[in-house]
């Protein structure tokens, strides 16, 4: 997936995930490609209205925070996609199947005059600990908490964190007897994605004190790593 999506290739978004942004109330922003007349007669809740052809002129309409997530749907989302991915918003997706998905997924619609202005305030997503903090755990530890490396094996064999446990986000239900619920969790990957879905799976499996690293890390064979945000 890094490599993917590193090449500047097409990501999707499924109607459920969006779902799950909205209940979490996490911000990301979230453009109708569509004519306004066309979108005004049904549209998602809270998306902007920025017809396709008016996507490449429209930067200065986005956000100045690249990290912010941007989801498409409408005409030439695949187009657009490649126009928003190349000023920098690297979790830029397209919605899977568009409106119709979103209405056969159950999600909610809207008619009416849509706005066009971008309004995107940040919020840190439930669970994510600070990059700051991460740091400390993992340069002095604090006996309370255990650093669980989610990446593939071979990931982990090319550099791990100093005390850091590594267990692969697909195989976590599978075991979980090694993962302690006397200490907080604290898990991380490359880019944050599946240290969010280890987050999930560990808490569905009844484990309650835990966070998520949602940042990009790199980390050398000798231990040392770099920190940045998405």
């Amino acid at each position: 997936m890094p490599v993917w999506k590193k090449g500047g290739n097409l990501l999707v978004s499924e109607p459920a995930n969006l779902k799950d942004m909205i209940e979490k109330d996490i911000a990301f922003v979230l453009i109708d490609l569509r004519p306004a007349d066309v979108a005004a007669k049904a549209h998602i809740p809270g998306a902007v209205n920025i017809p396709a052809s008016e996507i490449a002129g429209s930067k200065d309409r986005f956000p100045s925070d690249l990290a912010a997530p941007v989801i498409l749907y409408g005409d030439n989302a695949d187009k657009a996609f490649k126009t928003v991915r190349s000023w920098g918003f690297k979790e830029t997706t397209a919605l899977s199947g568009g409106l119709d998905a979103w209405k056969l997924a159950g999600g909610k619609v809207d008619a009416g005059k849509m706005e066009t202005v971008i309004s995107y305030v940040p919020k840190p997503r439930p669970g994510e600990i600070s990059i700051e903090e991460f740091k400390a755990i993992a340069e002095t530890g604090n006996g309370k908490s255990v650093i669980l490396d989610v990446r593939d094996l071979d990931e982990a064999m090319n550099g791990m964190l100093k005390g850091a446990m590594n267990i692969p986000a697909d195989k976590i239900k599978d075991r979980l007897s090694e993962v302690p619920k006397d200490k907080e969790i604290i898990t991380h990957c490359t880019t944050g994605i599946r240290a969010e879905m280890a987050y999930e799976d560990l808490k569905e499996n009844g484990y309650t004190n835990l966070r998520f690293l949602n940042a990009v890390i790199q980390i050398d064979k000798d231990g040392k790593y770099e920190i940045t945000k998405k």
